[in-house]
């Protein structure tokens, strides 16, 4: 399950059912054999504190094998405290190990605007590492590498990744979900 924002939900690429780097996830895992079945839980706009409202009630729906927190870029952008987006996350954690049985946890990193000064960017980067050695979690360093800032990988908002851009997205998670995944038994 991918819990996350809009770069999880595919914002305005044409047929995100197909072309956020979710559904390419999917795809890879078809390919590779691997049976599981990607729930791409991604809504738009939404913050830290929104994931962990829904939490409960996605864990409730389904038998989930790893959960994928995509959370905190709109907390960045709103210049959100950053030990109150790291404890929001933590406690999304915190929920998950109480499903049965727990899911395996990755946590995707993201990066604060420099706008907001070094030491916040600084403060906020550091969130994601520190989730996902405080919880034995995989940690994708920053979803957006190789595709922030690069204007034909990203929407005119400047913010969003083209489909060119959420292929990359997919690489980026899948270099790291590919091990965990293969350390589990297929769920379905």
């Amino acid at each position: 399950m991918f819990l996350g924002t809009s770069l999880t939900a595919g914002y305005g690429l044409r047929d995100p059912a197909s072309e956020a780097y979710p559904a390419l996830l999917q795809a890879k895992l078809d390919s590779a054999g691997r049976r599981f079945r990607v729930v791409n839980a991604g809504v738009s706009g939404e913050s830290s504190a929104g994931a962990l409202s829904r939490i409960d009630w996605l864990l409730g729906r389904d038998r989930v094998a790893i959960l994928v927190v995509e959370t905190g870029a709109n907390d960045g952008l709103r210049g959100q405290d950053p030990d109150s987006v790291g404890a929001r996350i933590q406690a999304i954690f915190d929920r998950a190990r109480r499903a049965v049985p727990p899911p395996k946890l990755v946590v995707v990193g993201m990066e604060a605007l420099p706008n907001l000064g070094q030491d916040y960017v600084r403060r906020f980067r550091a969130i994601y590492p520190a989730v996902a050695r405080a919880n034995g979690a995989t940690l994708v360093p920053f979803l957006l590498a190789g595709v922030a800032g690069i204007d034909s990988l990203n929407q005119e908002d400047g913010i969003h990744p083209t489909a060119a851009g959420h292929r990359i997205l997919a690489a980026n998670v899948w270099r790291v979900l590919r091990e965990l995944v293969d350390s589990i038994k297929s769920p379905r």
